[in-house]
């Protein structure tokens, strides 16, 4: 009897291409706007989830808010990565200035560290060194360029040949050392783009200032992580006096629990404005539905007339709601993915005309598929029950005098 039903229904809509499809349109809106706007978010921020974790969950950034007129000094930075439950620790100054190489002339991001922020960061080189400490110690004047900076002042020159290189940077020689790979970490403290990087103290003697106003630390065992941030924080407030206020530390592993909190409130805000979509979508079946039953009054009236049940009468009209909501929910499925594709593809070349080598991939969200034909289902269920009962109710006789 349901397979018969479903025949008939579908055999009712077929009838009526046009109605059903407008009737359908308020599902097809409210899955497209379901299944699109959740997988966009759920992809875009598991891409920065997927960065922020390259870099580990055990790295600490420090930031000074108020020295008291003791301001940290790089000795002391240093000194702190002896501790059992720190890793790796490196102070950082930034600035901007301007670097000259022949005729060319590039804006970039100047970061003045150790050789321990390399290692923090996660970069790799493509040719040459890194800074070592004696290049802070003697205060010499050498360089290291991010990947982009390097194919911007040297554009005619291989990667292998640019160190041993001299550049300009705000009227000062440097000599080249080291090029860093290409980095496409979101996260990487401004290790992509035109960003040059010099030993610390040369940064903080051209600048005029030594103190330390922001450093990065790491976790010497990644699975002790709250033991090293008590540590960091322990110290700290020594350091400061006990003033709380002087100072921040945010932990990586912080930042991932607060960007996969907020991805769940996002997901959930814009599934509810889907859900309403749906909502008035479920209007429209209940509206068509009614229609349908009063145009086939007779039709009911024969059936009921000829020994259909008021069980039978109720499934055919039930599923009739129930089918056009799911077809609906197919073709918003469907359209998902059209659209889906081409956010991939406008992703992909936009990737392509700022010169990085990936984009984030939009990708159905399973989880929002099955909530999206859950949802369509309980919406044919809920708002065809209430013209199949009519239908059901109606006496034969009365039924088979309709006009």
């Amino acid at each position: 009897m349901i397979l018969q039903s479903i025949k008939m229904a579908v055999k009712s809509i077929l009838v009526n291409k046009m109605r059903a499809f407008l009737t359908m349109l308020g599902i097809i809106i409210g899955v497209m706007a379901l299944v699109v706007l959740v997988s966009l978010v759920t992809s875009a921020t598991s891409s920065v989830s997927d960065r922020i974790s390259q870099m580990g969950n055990d790295l600490f950034t420090v930031s000074i808010r108020d020295d008291g007129g003791e301001p940290l000094k790089q000795d002391e930075i240093e000194a702190l990565a002896a501790n059992d439950s720190l890793g790796l620790t490196a102070p950082y100054l930034q600035s901007s200035g301007s670097v000259k190489q022949g005729t060319d002339t590039v804006r970039v991001s100047i970061t003045g560290t150790n050789n321990a922020y390399f290692s923090i960061m996660g970069s790799t080189l493509a040719a040459g060194r890194l800074l070592l400490q004696p290049d802070l110690d003697n205060l010499a004047h050498v360089v290291v360029l991010s990947y982009e900076a390097a194919a911007a002042l040297f554009a005619e020159v291989p990667i292998s040949d640019i160190c041993g290189q001299s550049i300009m940077l705000d009227g000062l020689p440097y000599q080249v050392v080291g090029v860093l790979a290409e980095n496409e970490s979101v996260t990487a403290g401004g290790m992509q783009s035109y960003s040059v990087y010099l030993p610390f103290t040369v940064t903080a003697r051209t600048t005029g200032s030594s103190d330390v106003s922001s450093f990065y630390a790491t976790a010497a065992d990644p699975s002790q992580i709250e033991d090293a941030e008590l540590t960091l924080n322990s110290w700290l407030s020594l350091r400061f006096g006990g003033d709380t206020d002087a100072y921040y530390v945010q932990s990586m592993a912080t930042l991932s629990e607060t960007l996969s909190s907020v991805q769940d409130t996002f997901a959930l805000l814009l599934g509810g404005i889907a859900g309403i979509s749906l909502l008035v979508g479920g209007i429209g079946i209940m509206n068509i539905m009614l229609v349908s039953v009063t145009e086939r009054t007779r039709e009911i009236g024969i059936r009921k007339a000829i020994g259909a049940t008021r069980g039978s009468i109720m499934t055919q009209f039930l599923l009739e709601a129930l089918v056009l909501c799911l077809i609906g929910c197919a073709i918003g499925i469907l359209g998902s993915g059209i659209v889906l594709g081409i956010a991939n593809m406008v992703a992909l070349s936009g990737a392509e005309a700022s010169g990085t080598t990936s984009a984030t991939t939009y990708s159905f969200s399973g989880t929002v598929i099955v909530v999206a034909v859950v949802f369509s289902t309980v919406i044919g269920m809920v708002f065809g029950l209430y013209p199949a009962n009519k239908a059901a109710r109606m006496h034969p006789i009365e039924a088979l005098r309709y006009e």
